[in-house]
C-alpha cells in the first residue's frame, strides 16, 4: 500500500513539473512576442513620426489589423492555457497535499500496528498464565486426592492381609467411603 501512494506520489510530482516545464517554455514565448509587438510599434512610430510617406495607406492598415487582431487572438489563446495550466498544477498540488497527508496517516496506523503486534506475544503470555491458574489449582487439588486415597488403599490393603491369615468364621470387610471432588 505504501508502494502505491508512493508511486502516485512520484506522478504527481513529475507531471507537476512537466506542467511547469510547458507554462514557463509558455511565458518565455509569450514574453519574446511582447518584446517584438514593443519593438515593431517603436519602429513604426519612429519611422511614420515625422514622415508622412509612411503613413499606412487602407491596404497596409488593413493588413496590420488583420495581424494584431491574429497577434491578439493567438496572446488569448497562451492566456487561456496559462490559466488552465496553473488550474491544472493547482488541482495536482492539492492531490500531492492530500496524498501526503493520507501517506502520513498510514505510516502513523502502520506504526500503531507494529507496536500492537510486538505486544502480542506479551499479552498471550499474560492471559495463557491467568487462565492456567486455575487449571494447576485443579490439578494439585487432584493429585492430594490421589495420594490421600493412595494411602486409604494402602491402609485397607493391610488391614485386609492381617484378617486374612486370622481364620474367622464371619469376615466383612470395611471400604472406605470416598466422596467423589465436585467440579
Amino acid at each position: 500500500m505504501n508502494a502505491t501512494v508512493n508511486a502516485l506520489a512520484n506522478t504527481s510530482e513529475t507531471m507537476t513539473a512537466d506542467l511547469q516545464k510547458e507554462i514557463n517554455l509558455l511565458k518565455v514565448d509569450l514574453e519574446q512576442k511582447d518584446l517584438l509587438v514593443q519593438q515593431l510599434s517603436e519602429e513604426l512610430f519612429r519611422l511614420v513620426k515625422g514622415n508622412t510617406a509612411f503613413l499606412p495607406n487602407a491596404e497596409d492598415h488593413e493588413h496590420h489589423s488583420e495581424e494584431m487582431r491574429c497577434l491578439a487572438e493567438k496572446l488569448a489563446m497562451v492566456e487561456n492555457q496559462l490559466v488552465m495550466s496553473q488550474a491544472i498544477i493547482q488541482n495536482r498540488d492539492r492531490e500531492a497535499l492530500e496524498l501526503r497527508h493520507t501517506i502520513q496517516e498510514m505510516s502513523d496506523r502502520n506504526r500503531m500496528l507494529e507496536e500492537v503486534v510486538q505486544e502480542l506475544p506479551n499479552i498471550y503470555r499474560a492471559k495463557f498464565a491467568e487462565r492456567i491458574v486455575p487449571i494447576k489449582q485443579k490439578i494439585e487439588a487432584l493429585q492430594k486426592e490421589n495420594r490421600q486415597l493412595h494411602i486409604e488403599l494402602q491402609s485397607l490393603s493391610f488391614r485386609l492381609s492381617g484378617r486374612t491369615r486370622r481364620p474367622t468364621t464371619q469376615q466383612r470387610l470395611e471400604l472406605p467411603r470416598v466422596i467423589p471432588a465436585l467440579g
